[in-house]
């Protein structure tokens, strides 16, 4: 049975304490719980510097960058072996999960984002709080075997999840109160490995409708297709290069935005790549403009929780082409706002690229529905009382046994 937090607002506000390796969404739910008088701290892995432009005032960040944000450093500028890149990722999970547990204070839910919260998920329960387990992928071992067999099927040898995060993670699942995640795909993802249904939640992201909106139109004597993400097998890319390869038209372009993955290239030159611009890392303020010029985009990743580009480009009333785990069903209705495919059918993208080519009303009609859909979904506001109204529930109800 599906459990789905409800949009309502409790009368009581809770202390809410989260915590954080970098930041993804946990920032935009910190903002959100901030300001309905709920967050009592967030802890994250970043330096101050780099947190104060999420709009979460000072006394309420504590941070512990000294693991992870030299890793993140190094390895920009000169790189990490594998093996010892993973070796640091252990080391900072542990000892932020360790520094988080010994300063932490009491609160009602502690919220941590999975990884992060073994030692302090039990002393958050020691103290009578309810510990939430926030993943915003699907599960661990489900992701571990998907990915895995997608290396494989290009001759890759590499590790996918670390053994020692996958242990981590699922001891988290175990000991956790509940599990939330950001979309079906992920919530199905728990229960076919096993976790009770009953424990998994799932939490729709927002968007921030102040950052993406739509700047300009497509050319319409072009057809402009668009990729927003890392470049690797994990996304789908190429399934995306084959796709696009087999659309018909005499002006058409696909731009990739992202980093290429370093095993990635050794794969790229054997994939079609006849029309394709490779832009590298774009900075987020330039997106609304890629965004609003382009006539699709298209994310065919073979696994993630909910990708955020998705509600992005809607509300720059771009449509989309997106596989069946991206978390694109909790976002939009197959053939309403974009289409969904399943995953590795590049026959699949070629046949709705060809068919947004031929039909501009089509079109028009899917980037309109995109943009009243973004604003129906109402930002990152609902994110929040949604969070709210099942932290309520999850306090108010027994405990777990």
């Amino acid at each position: 049975m599906e459990n789905t937090a409800q949009d309502s607002r409790g009368d009581v506000s809770l202390e809410v304490v989260q915590a954080v390796a970098g930041v993804f969404h946990h920032f935009d739910l910190a903002r959100e719980l901030e300001g309905r008088g709920s967050l009592k701290c967030i802890y994250s892995t970043f330096p101050w510097k780099r947190l104060r432009r999420e709009g979460i005032a000072l006394e309420k960040v504590r941070t512990f960058p000294w693991v992870h944000t030299p890793q993140l450093l190094v390895g920009r500028m000169w790189g990490i072996p594998a093996g010892l890149n993973r070796d640091i990722t252990s080391v900072m999970f542990r000892t932020f999960d360790h520094w988080v547990a010994n300063t932490m204070p009491s609160c009602d839910v502690y919220v941590a984002l999975s990884g992060s919260g073994v030692l302090s998920g039990r002393r958050a329960q020691e103290r009578g709080a309810k510990y939430i387990c926030d993943r915003g992928s699907s599960h661990i071992r489900y992701q571990d075997r998907i990915v895995g067999e997608e290396y494989k099927r290009w001759g890759i040898e590499r590790v996918i999840c670390d053994p020692r995060i996958i242990a981590r993670e699922e001891t988290e699942y175990e000991e956790a109160d509940a599990i939330v995640v950001p979309s079906e795909f992920a919530r199905r993802s728990f229960v076919e490995m096993g976790v009770p249904a009953e424990k998994v939640y799932k939490i729709p992201y927002g968007v921030r409708l102040e950052r993406f909106r739509r700047t300009g139109e497509p050319m319409p004597d072009r057809f402009e297709v668009l990729f927003v993400g890392s470049v690797n097998l994990r996304k789908g890319v190429p399934y995306l290069l084959e796709g696009y390869r087999q659309l018909k038209h005499p002006r058409k372009r696909l731009r990739i935005v992202g980093s290429v993955a370093p095993e990635f290239r050794q794969i790229l030159s054997g994939l079609p790549q006849e029309g394709v611009e490779f832009m590298g890392h774009v900075p987020q303020g330039q997106l609304p403009a890629l965004f609003s010029s382009s006539h699709v985009m298209v994310l065919p990743s073979i696994e993630e929780g909910l990708a955020l580009v998705q509600g992005q480009a809607m509300a720059c009333g771009c449509p989309l082409i997106s596989s069946d785990h991206t978390g694109g069903e909790d976002l939009f209705a197959d053939g309403v706002e974009g289409f969904l495919t399943p995953i590795r059918s590049p026959q699949a993208i070629g046949a709705r690229l060809q068919q947004l080519a031929d039909d501009a009303p089509l079109r028009e009609r899917m980037s309109e529905a995109a943009q009243e859909r973004v604003r129906h979904i109402g930002g990152w506001y609902q994110y929040g009382e949604s969070w709210s109204a099942f932290a309520q529930s999850l306090v108010g109800s027994a405990p777990a046994s």
